[in-house]
């Protein structure tokens, strides 16, 4: 293969790449409430810097700790649950044993979200009484994006697109 020829691949290897965040980021533009709307740009391949536009503190700590600041950006979260689901997601990457960080949630329907979500896959969906949380969990534990028309919440319906797409 010649020079020009994989330069050529690789351009269009970033571009297709680029392309595919830039879509998971449109579906986050349908989310109307402006903090998750940015919380939701930042995880979908935006990075740390829209962490900055979230004025709540626990929401935008769980965004840091969530596109690299690590597990202890969770710190500084002051909910319990909100403090252990980052945890799990955060150390998620960094370890088998993440689904852990679940068993200190206490609301049972996040703890069963944050299991499937985190390693427990699709069986622990099924444990979930809120039909929308139980939709977002099918489609991230393998359902898809076809799952997320399940969910009445707008904003949560178009959080659900942009992170199975």
């Amino acid at each position: 293969m010649s020079h020009h020829a994989l330069r050529a691949l690789i351009w269009l290897a970033c571009l297709l790449a680029s392309f595919s965040a830039h879509a998971q980021q449109g579906d986050c533009g349908f989310i109307q409430n402006p903090d998750r709307q940015a919380y939701c740009r930042a995880i979908s391949g935006g990075g740390s810097s829209h962490c900055g536009f979230i004025r709540d503190g626990d929401m935008q700590a769980r965004c840091r700790a969530e596109t690299g600041g690590g597990s202890s950006q969770c710190g500084f979260i002051r909910d319990h649950d909100m403090q252990a689901a980052c945890r799990a997601n955060a150390d998620r990457t960094n370890s088998s044993s993440s689904s852990g960080q679940c068993g200190f949630i206490q609301n049972p329907d996040k703890q069963a979200y944050c299991r499937a979500t985190t390693g427990g896959g699709s069986g622990q969906c099924g444990l979930i009484r809120d039909s929308d949380l139980q939709a977002m969990c099918r489609a991230e534990t393998g359902g898809g994006s076809g799952q997320c028309g399940f969910i009445r919440d707008r904003d949560m319906q178009a959080a659900c697109r942009a992170k199975t797409r």
